[in-house]
């Protein structure tokens, strides 16, 4: 049989270009998968502390988009509540106090700190009735603490240990620290651990003041972003895209200040002055600056780990956890280091 040159022409350029629509198709697929993953919303939790509202700005202003990253923040107060969360991988990090990011590794969650975010110097502390003058006077009193881990129980049993004192010397009320604060506020407890906005609210009452504040120990109470390991992994560009997005938030409250302050006091439930106040004086937020400086290098390693190590033992020691918490595994400081 015989074929003409035109058909074997033709024959060959089918060919050709069923080959090339081929790769046209795989690559428009890769494509949109690429895409498709980088759409994907990422979810991180925190609860209502002043020190957190930067991350709102930031998914309110388009931040974390502008850096390729979906990020939807989810408001959950109670830490087992996070917890439980990250491990189910219904979020994919928590905005918390690094001690309670310490428990959870050493209780077995995949989860690494990979920014920090703030310190408070006077925004946590000890409420309690007028009676009440020192940490020591909390013995035989009824007291309001959250005994689930976070800032206002690690600095609580930070507290005992320095008094040589145990949590059995009092009754133990277990609550969030939000409620913690409401519970003094009406007359339900003698003294209570909680925060801003609610240490300010507690220490106005008649019959109540503050006791004492972490601005007797700075340092102590810092706070972080820790974010599951597995979507470190699968996602590095995402989570430098977080980062910066706080960097932008940061920037975006000293250039635009007033605009800044009014779309966080919607979030806190409290005036933008007066909101502006307590996150100017009672804490300290950490810029690129600040975290480079915190997390050090692999050669210079910075005060994350100090504290990390503090907190590990203490949870230990107290019994709260059954095992220590691997602090280098836990500390992340490549992406903090990357960014420029």
């Amino acid at each position: 049989m015989t074929i003409n040159l035109n058909e074997e022409k033709n024959m060959f350029l089918k060919t050709l270009l069923v080959v090339l629509f081929s790769f046209l198709g795989v690559f428009l697929f890769s494509n949109m998968s690429v895409n498709a993953s980088s759409d994907k919303t990422v979810k991180i939790a925190h609860s209502s502390w002043i020190g957190f509202y930067p991350l709102d700005l930031a998914e309110e202003k388009g931040f974390f988009k502008d850096y390729g990253v979906n990020v939807q923040i989810k408001d959950i107060e109670s830490k087992s509540d996070s917890k439980s969360a990250l491990a189910a991988g219904k979020i994919q990090g928590v905005a918390t106090s690094l001690d309670t990011n310490v428990l959870s590794a050493a209780s077995g969650l995949k989860i690494q700190n990979v920014l920090a975010l703030d310190t408070s110097k006077g925004a946590d502390g000890l409420v309690g009735k007028n009676n009440i003058k020192s940490f020591k006077n909390l013995k035989g009193k009824t007291v309001a603490l959250d005994t689930t881990g976070g800032a206002s129980y690690f600095w609580f049993n930070y507290m005992l240990q320095k008094n040589n004192m145990k949590l059995k010397d009092m009754k133990v009320e277990s609550m969030d620290s939000g409620a913690a604060g409401s519970a003094f506020v009406s007359g339900k407890v003698d003294a209570a651990m909680t925060w801003q906005p609610w240490l300010s609210k507690a220490g106005a009452t008649k019959n109540g003041h503050i006791v004492m504040s972490s601005k007797s120990s700075p340092g102590i109470i810092v706070d972080t972003l820790g974010l599951s390991t597995s979507f470190i992994k699968k996602h590095p560009q995402e989570v430098k895209g977080i980062i910066k997005g706080w960097y932008k938030a940061l920037a975006y409250m000293k250039s635009n200040p007033k605009a800044a302050y009014a779309i966080m006091s919607k979030k806190a439930g409290i005036a933008p002055k007066k909101l502006k106040n307590e996150m100017t004086t009672q804490i300290k937020l950490y810029d690129k600056k600040e975290n480079k400086k915190y997390f050090g290098t692999a050669k210079n390693k910075g005060n994350i780990y100090k504290i990390s190590k503090i907190a590990s033992n203490l949870w230990y020691t107290s019994k709260i956890s059954n095992a220590k918490a691997n602090v280098n595994e836990l500390t992340n400081p490549t992406f903090v280091n990357a960014i420029k």
